[in-house]
Order: structure tokens, then sequence, then C-alpha cells
């Protein structure tokens, strides 16, 4: 048996993992002019090639059949949902046979789209300058970048989160680091804090807990010429120890952050900051959550977020992403995904295993439960999901407070949502008193507006791409 049409496939594989043609050809048992082959098209990948690289690169056959298609044509739908492609006859059937053949320039379009938004956002804001200059209304202080001069390029946060999609938010190297870690310290969950101060102290670096020596707004600062990590001393005792974990990864992996954001493609040397800042954090969540012991812990609760967290002194945020990086083949959690927004539908953080859909350039739909969450701040909402194509989540939503600075501090309120298909509803605790076959409470919801065609929504915002607006 031969499989066609997976070089694109095989080259994006080899390339998140930072692998030559020759070396992936070596471990292959091929050569590299017959793997330059299979990468273009022009030869098929046998069966056999197939479960080597299945096995190589840590997959799942039926994952690397559809790799990233599903995901990288949604975007591409979305993107050409803008009104400017109306004029064009586009389907889903081109778009997905152009993420499926070109991924690499399915991925230069939307880089050259988030460009665009960007030029677009720019524009707005130069127009809203010279209105201002007309009426007389005071212009931003002296010393503001000239819109022109502001980096036309994806935000770094978007380079992010396509990262951590492409990785599945699962990075078997940081999870190493912080078994090895939590081992040669022999740190217990009692005693997690002292433990991560002692390893800093017999470096020479002191941990200094207060305000002094930390910018306005800042959780930690590291003092690298002095050799001192600063706390804010306004943290819950979870916040704390997870800052404190993250500084450690900082300080004790620089060299394995570094080649993880440097084999990801991440150029740009913002992004890879940003980049290292949120790996050290994957790193400080497997230090207090332990794969294998949060793993367990999570099935015998039945992925209750709250005792989780009262178990291992984690808070409710740090418990959901916790949850999304259980992918290690062979003692795999639930495929979970997972969504962050604030009051106004800022999505600041999302990730998809269960197969959700995420908009990445507009709206999201607000029938979500996520939203709803901030009717009834501190309780958990329920509901069961229908997408316009059929799937069916279940999805768990609640608020989260930000900020513990007294009372002339600002504190914000967040929204996070959890959720999964339908069929693993069963193990979570939030289904008991659901009948999951009837799915009578089921809520159609869609991903954004221009992309869903359910007519009649009371809650529509745009016309669909796919139905023409009648006046």
């Amino acid at each position: 048996m031969a499989m066609k049409n997976l070089g694109a496939k095989v080259r994006g594989q080899r390339r998140a993992r930072s692998l030559t043609q020759v070396e992936l050809a070596r471990r292959l048992g091929i050569s590299p002019s017959y793997l330059n082959l299979i990468e273009h098209n022009q030869r098929p990948l046998t069966a056999e090639l197939l479960i080597k690289l299945a096995a190589e690169f840590q997959l799942d056959f039926n994952d690397f059949v559809a790799v990233q298609d599903d995901r990288l044509a949604a975007d591409l739908m979305e993107l050409f949902s803008d009104p400017l492609f109306e004029s064009h006859a586009l389907n889903s059937a081109g778009v997905r046979e152009l993420a499926g053949q070109s991924p690499e320039i399915a991925r230069a379009l939307l880089t050259l789209y988030g460009a665009y938004q960007s030029a677009r956002a720019n524009a707005d804001n130069l127009a809203g300058r010279v209105y201002d200059a007309q009426e007389g209304i005071a212009s931003e202080p002296s010393g503001t970048p000239a819109l022109e001069q502001l980096p036309q390029r994806a935000l770094p946060s978007e380079a992010i989160n396509d990262f951590i999609q492409r990785r599945m938010n699962h990075f078997p190297e940081l999870e190493l680091a912080a078994e090895t870690f939590v081992t040669e310290t022999g740190m217990k969950l009692g005693g997690r804090f002292a433990t991560m101060m002692r390893w800093l102290g017999e470096r020479g670096i002191d941990v200094v807990i207060g305000r002094a020596g930390l910018p306005e707004g800042a959780l930690r600062r590291y003092d690298a010429g002095h050799k001192r990590v600063y706390l804010a001393d306004d943290l819950p005792p979870h916040t704390r120890n997870f800052q404190l974990a993250a500084q450690v990864a900082l300080i004790r992996e620089p060299a394995l952050l570094q080649r993880l954001v440097e084999g990801s493609g991440l150029a740009d040397e913002t992004t890879q900051a940003l980049g290292r800042v949120v790996l050290a954090n994957y790193f400080a969540g497997a230090t207090l959550m332990p794969y294998q012991q949060f793993l367990d812990a999570a099935r015998a609760l039945r992925y209750d977020l709250e005792l989780l967290g009262h178990r291992f002194g984690t808070g409710y945020e740090q418990v959901c992403h916790r949850l999304t990086t259980l992918r290690r083949p062979g003692a795999e959690g639930i495929p979970l995904h997972m969504i962050r927004v604030d009051l106004a539908g800022n999505i600041s953080k999302r990730f998809s295993a269960s197969g959700i859909r995420f908009a990445r350039f507009s709206g999201a739909c607000p029938r979500w439960n996520v939203f709803s969450a901030f009717q009834t701040p501190g309780r958990v909402r329920v509901q069961i999901s229908r997408m316009p194509e059929g799937e069916v989540f279940f999805c768990v939503a609640r608020t989260v407070p930000k900020g513990s600075g007294g009372y002339h501090a600002p504190h914000t309120v967040q929204a996070v949502g959890l959720g999964c298909q339908i069929k693993f509803a069963k193990d979570m605790v939030y289904s008991d008193g659901i009948d999951l076959e009837a799915l009578e409470g089921v809520i159609p919801v869609g991903v954004t507006c221009r992309l869903c065609d359910r007519q009649g929504c009371e809650q529509r915002v745009l016309p669909s791409l796919r139905t023409r607006l009648r006046v």
C-alpha cells in the first residue's frame, strides 16, 4: 500500500524537529534523494515508511495522515471570509486542497493577511489622529513611534499560539527536565517553595519578596548581575510557587529553552523571548503538577478542576492549562481544548486538542459558555455545544479573577473555558446528571458569524459567507 501527497506533511514534521533530510533519511533507512522525492510528492509514501515515520515522530497513524490540514484550512476559510474576498468564487474544497498540498503557501497567506490587518489598524489609528488634530484634541505624547515605523508582521503571541498548536501543547523534553529537577531536589508537595529557594541559594541566588526592585505591575524579576530574584509580596501562594518555578526553568534550562524556540521556526528575537517565557511556564506547570501523578489524580477525581487545584496547591487556570498538556503517547489524558477571554471578548489564550475550531482573525460566537460565565462569577457553567458541521462538544467554563494588590489596585476578570468531544464527557464529573445520549439541551454554536450559515440566530452580527444577504 502506498499513499500519495503526504510530502508536505513529512517535510513539516521534519522541519518542526530541526532535522535535515540526510538525518531523517538515515533514521528511516532510505537515501536522502528518495526522501527528497517523497517530500515533493514525486514518490508515494509506502505503508512501511509511514509506520516508521509515525514511530519516529511519536505520532498516531491517523494523526499523521491529517496532521494540520483541518486547522490550517479552517484558518484560511476565516481569512477568506473577509469582505475583501466577496467577489472571488472561493469554496471550502479549494481551500482544503491548498492547505493539504501547499501548507507553506497557506501559512504565508495567513502571515500576509496578519500584516494587512495590522496595516489597516494603523491606517484607522492615523485617521483618528488626523481627526483629533482637526478638532483640537490633544494627541499622543511625543516619543510615540510613527505608524509607518511600526512592524507590519504577525503578533508574537499569534506565532507562539501556532507553535504550541503544532506541538499539541506537549513537550517531552520539558517534562523530563521537570521530573529530573523534582527528583534531584527531593521536592515534596508541602515544601516546594522552600525547596526551590534552597536550590537557588546553593547557586548564590537570593529570593527577595516585596515590591522593591520590581517595575510597576511586574510579578517577578531576575537581576542576574546581583543574582537576585524579586517576587511580588501580594501574590497568592500558588502563583508565587508558579512564578519561582518558571524562574528556575530560565536559570536551569536556558540551552533547552533556546533549542526549542530555535527549532520551532520562531525567527524574530521578540517572539523567541516570549517563547522562552511560555516554555518556562510549561516547565513550572510540569514541576508543580508532575505528569503521571497529576494524570492519575485527574482520572481518580474525574477531572474535578477545583479538587485538583486543592490537591496540588495550584490555581484553577493552572490546572486547566496542565490538563491540556497530557499528551504523552501511551499515557494520554482526555483531548481537551482551552480558551481564555476577557469581558471585551478578546481571546488571550487558545489551544485545541479536541478538534474544536477557534476564531483567529475575528470575534468568537457569543453563544459559547465561556462568555456566559461572566454572568455568574466563580461558578462553573456547563454546556453541550453543536458546531455547524455537526460535531458535539462538552464544555465547562468559569471566571478567574486577576489581581490582588489591594483596594486601589486594578482587579480584572477573565473566563477560562475547557472542553472535549462529547464521547469523553462521561469521564468528567461535570457530566453527572446530564443525559449524554438525548442531547436535548444542546446549544448550536459556531466559530464566527461569517463562517456560520445557521439562519434565524438572534445573536448574529455579520452575514454568513455562504448565504447571500437579503434586505
